[in-house]
């Protein structure tokens, strides 16, 4: 089965992986995954509390950011992994920008998402919502904290579809 990882990580820096990026570099090491991240247009700001404050902007007005690129076809992907942080219960809104715009007619999607504490809130949902057609199976969440020890790379390798 080919597959696909759609991923939004705050981080836009070369030098330095966010949570997500690492979970999405596993996913695609154990399954040979092609990446796609949702870079929005408008970098978000480095300073942490200004950058609460503009996420939380998007979610608030159903925002869908502008992208640097954008995927146009998803039909030769069987699995396409979706993942990002969990922002008050749902992926960033960069992630819907991209999902709005593709067919998941026939797709198997697997939900992550890297957090402080809230799990996988509804992203699971929001995901069959907005991924018609698509069987969206058991989602995976990861501490934010655990994202980098050996038992959470373990614990990607046994959730993935190979």
């Amino acid at each position: 089965m080919k597959s696909l990882v759609i991923y939004f990580s705050k981080t836009d820096s070369p030098s330095y992986k966010g949570n997500t990026d690492i979970v999405a570099d596993y996913i695609s090491e154990f399954t040979g995954a092609v990446l796609f991240k949702c870079v929005p247009l408008v970098p978000y700001p480095e300073d942490y509390g200004e950058a609460v404050k503009v996420a939380h902007f998007k979610q608030d007005n159903d925002e869908r950011p502008e992208l640097k690129n954008y995927l146009d076809d998803i039909s030769e992907y069987d699995v396409i992994y979706i993942g990002g942080p969990n922002y008050w219960g749902e992926l960033p809104y960069e992630i819907y920008t991209e999902l709005d715009r593709l067919n998941f007619e026939g797709k198997i999607v697997m939900p992550f998402t890297t957090h402080d504490g809230s799990g996988l809130g509804l992203i699971e949902q929001m995901l069959t919502f907005r991924c018609k057609g698509a069987e969206v199976k058991k989602g995976l969440a990861i501490l934010g904290t655990e994202v980098k020890a050996e038992a959470t790379k373990e614990l990607v390798k046994n959730w993935v579809i190979k």
